[in-house]
């Protein structure tokens, strides 16, 4: 939102949309790809990147018809409160979403492993050794070399503080009713989130071609591509709504008092950073 228009309506109700039918329907045709495409089926890879440019393609044309009714004057200060609740609210689902991965990653580190290694278990795996990052108690796993915390992990926690620091600054910018310095600080957030992409498909390059470690490398593997490769799909999707927020910026579209729009995508950011500071520390160097 980036209008409070004293000619809007009490509360603008936009007519039925056939966009939340289409972004389930995408989001659908993604995991059913994703889900074939690491059971090695032939057809999953290509399922999985029609679902996501089906994906894309939806919020482009949904958010791009939010923008022009927000740009209408549709929008009052209470569709801005709806917006609020709204974005808290998806926030808090997140908030869940990591809290139920990192919940795994306690139970089979903290439980299961100590619980496996325990003397009754010693008599049907006597070479089992219950320290984070084996080969299984049956063997069946390809030996592999744990993930530790330098160089890239901590050049992207640097990276993603960094960003922290320039978002707020082209906040605080926007605020103050400079344009120019607004975008360039939110270029500076969306160009370091790139960067942190970047090194974040360098280390899975090196992860599965030098640490022989991947995805069916045990609970270890599994756990740590679940964690860091859906943090990083959260990252990427942040850096495209601070691309759209950038975007709007150079057109003029928000003013120093109204701008939900640049604050919901930073509160989404400032999340996105506070899980990796997390991740960073437990799967890094726990």
């Amino acid at each position: 939102m980036s209008t409070n228009n004293a000619t809007a309506p009490y509360y603008f109700v936009p007519g039925p949309s056939r966009w939340p039918l289409l972004a389930g329907i995408s989001m659908l045709v993604t995991m059913l790809g994703a889900s074939a495409w690491v059971n090695d089926a032939a057809w999953g890879r290509i399922v999985c990147l029609v679902g996501i440019v089906a994906m894309l393609a939806v919020l482009f044309r949904w958010f791009g018809e939010a923008i022009r009714e927000s740009e209408g004057g549709l929008y009052s200060q209470r569709i801005d409160y709806s917006f609020r609740w709204s974005m808290g609210w998806f926030i808090f689902s997140e908030v869940m979403f990591f809290g139920a991965f990192f919940g795994a990653l306690f139970y089979a580190r903290s439980i299961t492993m100590p619980w496996l290694g325990d003397l009754d278990h010693k008599l049907i795996w006597p070479d089992f050794s219950p320290q984070w990052g084996n080969t299984g108690p049956a063997g069946v796993v390809d030996t592999f070399s744990a993930m530790g915390p330098f160089p890239i992990p901590t050049i992207n926690t640097a990276l993603l503080l960094l960003s922290g620091v320039t978002l707020t600054i082209s906040h605080h910018a926007l605020r103050a009713g400079h344009r120019g310095k607004t975008a360039f600080w939110l270029a500076a957030t969306v160009l370091l989130g790139a960067v942190f992409m970047g090194f974040q498909a360098y280390e899975y390059i090196h992860a599965y071609s030098e640490l022989n470690l991947k995805l069916t490398s045990g609970i270890y593997g599994s756990t740590f591509f679940m964690l860091t490769g859906f943090h990083g799909f959260h990252v990427t999707m942040g850096a495209i709504m601070l691309s759209v927020v950038l975007w709007r910026v150079m057109k003029g579209h928000f003013t120093p008092e109204h701008h939900f729009a640049f604050e919901g995508a930073a509160w989404y950011w400032h999340f996105v950073d506070v899980v990796w500071l997390g991740l960073y520390v437990v799967v890094y160097w726990l």
